[in-house]
């Protein structure tokens, strides 16, 4: 199943909050990404109905396996893709929105690629 770009950022942000955290609850993804209560209940009943997180009665998210993985998968092309653009002397605020925008579009087979080069080159280094 193809997911919009949206909801993997909500995903990528839930990761997030609970590597930082610990805890992850509604109101910590309004104050990290900066949208409104409602959007964000709406987008994580969605969430929740395709089973990509869960909610408990204290109002704790996590993500479920399958959320875990879409997670992991962007919140590591992201930190790659960052690191790839600071390398190649983008300045760190530009290479994150970047990488975030990148994230979403490129082919695995292009990731890969990417990936093999920083490999090789740090090799090198």
């Amino acid at each position: 199943m193809q997911l919009h770009e949206s909801a993997e950022d909500y995903l990528e942000t839930i990761f997030i909050l609970r590597k930082r955290n610990g805890r992850v609850r509604s109101i910590d993804i309004v104050n990290e990404m900066g949208f409104s209560k409602p959007s964000v209940s709406v987008a994580m009943k969605r969430l929740k109905e395709n089973d990509y997180i869960e909610k408990d009665d204290d109002g704790t998210i996590t993500l479920t396996p399958t959320g875990e993985a879409i997670a992991w998968k962007v919140y590591s092309h992201h930190a790659l893709l960052t690191d790839f653009l600071v390398h190649l002397g983008v300045s760190a605020d530009n290479a994150a929105a970047d990488a975030c925008k990148m994230e979403h579009d490129l082919s695995e087979e292009t990731f890969a690629c990417i990936k093999a080069f920083i490999r090789e080159h740090e090799k090198q280094s």
